[in-house]
């Protein structure tokens, strides 16, 4: 097909994920046609460098051709197996051993999903049948953070606090709440991080009071760095004490580290860094590298053995078709193997003071407020003025703008709707990565700040604070 005839097919039929779907009508595909290492090629020949890993998961970068290898010969050894009535596959059940010997030692089984939104959608039916089965069925609320995502599932669209998830999706349930994020830029008392991690466990505390107390109260869902909400880094210790303080309340602690796992932000997964043991854990993204679709929610033995034993050994009737696919679990045991033996874990780790240097260095930058990062996961928040961090007006739809100059410049990142950038290159990223990263990203600031519209909003911005 030419490039017209797949532009036209891709807008005539192709439902894009998380978009205004007129808006795309009108702007049409931007068409990928291969990649290598951290860099893209659209249809047209035009090199881009991903800033972004695809999204969030290409973390071993594009064309690593023994994960290609691997898939190849699994599709033609056994192309699915299926995991119902008792059938497994080599892959998989290698697969699951390697999980729980590289995940915190609390998690010792593995459910398979397909992604990230079905893992925590996995998550969510555990954990209710669990309470279920163990004599608590009063046990149902959950509680996750404001700017937090979970996925687009049914039901952990509702765990997710963005608004874009919930309007015309009947969610949040009634029984999922919000606590305030641990986002130092935007806090209104302006308190150091021992402060801000009080005030979080406090805020836990307050919320699971108010529902009833630990009989009422299912879990806590959080991400170590939340990604969708803005890249919000919360201070070092804060992922501890919420662990330590769901422990107290009797209430379960998950981790989602869809987004932070395999090395991410530095360690195999961001609970290591503050040794957090969760009661369950949600992976996909780069447990596989988007390499093929996969995910997987973690769980301590103490819940597996209570469902097992619950409704005296009854069928748990949880399940999909696709479940620890063979060729994906193939692929998944691959780049494990890439980041340990092939050394990517290590080089995202020596990568990431460059990284978080070139984000800082921005800073200079008129539109820049904030930077922060962990790992090789950071982001760039833009505003108005400076010394009262106003924020730009939506109507300005500047996320817009900075993508297509972004594009023009020749590198991805994600342009928030609140404009915040975020970063996450892949761990195959070079110091000469970063730096020509933070030239394109610096240009395409440049061409922001000269649009007339950009430098009205900002002129108002520092005249309303100064007329304050």
């Amino acid at each position: 097909m030419s490039k017209q005839a797949l532009l036209d097919a891709d807008r005539r039929h192709l439902i894009h994920p998380v978009v205004s779907y007129r808006a795309h009508e009108r702007q049409g595909a931007t068409l990928l046609e291969s990649g290598h290492g951290a860099y893209l090629r659209d249809i047209d020949g035009k090199e881009l460098l991903d800033a972004f890993a695809g999204l969030w998961c290409v973390n071993v970068g594009y064309g690593q051709q023994s994960v290609v290898d691997v898939a190849a010969a699994q599709m033609a050894k056994l192309p699915y197996a299926t995991t119902y009535f008792h059938f497994g596959s080599a892959p998989a059940a290698r697969l699951a051993e390697k999980l729980v010997s590289i995940t915190p030692r609390s998690l010792q089984h593995v459910y398979f999903s397909l992604g990230g939104s079905d893992a925590v959608d996995a998550a969510l039916r555990f954990i209710t049948h669990y309470c279920n089965v163990t004599g608590r069925p009063d046990k149902k609320h959950f509680i996750s953070l404001e700017r937090g995502y979970h996925g687009s599932s049914s039901v952990g669209a509702g765990l997710t606090a963005l608004g874009s998830f919930h309007r015309g999706f009947d969610v949040p349930l009634p029984t999922q709440h919000y606590l305030p994020s641990p986002y130092a830029y935007r806090d209104p008392l302006g308190r150091d991080p021992q402060a801000l991690i009080a005030a979080g466990v406090a805020a836990l505390e307050a919320k699971v009071a108010a529902l009833g107390g630990s009989d009422h109260v299912a879990a806590f869902f959080c991400e170590p760095v939340q990604g969708s909400g803005g890249v919000i880094v919360p201070p070092c210790g804060w992922l501890k004490a919420m662990r330590d303080a769901c422990r107290r309340l009797d209430i379960l602690f998950v981790a989602d580290e869809v987004i932070t796992g395999f090395g991410r932000t530095g360690p195999m997964f961001a609970c290591e860094a503050e040794n957090v043991e969760p009661d369950m854990m949600t992976l996909a993204k780069g447990l596989t590298s988007g390499y093929a679709p996969m995910g997987a929610v973690l769980m301590s033995d103490a819940i597996y053995q209570a469902i097992a034993d619950g409704e005296q050994g009854q069928v748990v009737g949880h399940g999909q078709t696709y479940s620890a696919h063979p060729v994906s679990a193939a692929v998944a045991l691959e780049v494990i193997r890439l980041y340990e033996e092939g050394g990517l874990l290590a080089n995202g780790q020596a990568v990431a003071k460059a990284f978080g240097a070139g984000l800082d260095s921005l800073l200079d930058h008129p539109l820049a407020g904030d930077a922060r990062h962990r790992g090789l996961l950071g982001a760039v928040e833009l505003v108005a003025d400076k010394e009262s961090k106003a924020r730009f007006d939506p109507s300005l739809r500047l996320a817009d703008k900075i993508s297509a100059i972004a594009y023009r410049n020749g590198v991805i990142f994600r342009a928030f709707a609140d404009n915040i950038l975020g970063f996450a290159p892949a761990l195959c990223f070079t110091e000469t990565d970063v730096a020509l990263m933070v030239d394109r990203v610096r240009a395409t600031l440049d061409e922001v700040l000269a649009d007339d519209a950009v430098s009205a909003a900002r002129s108002a911005a520092q005249g309303g604070r100064k007329a304050a």
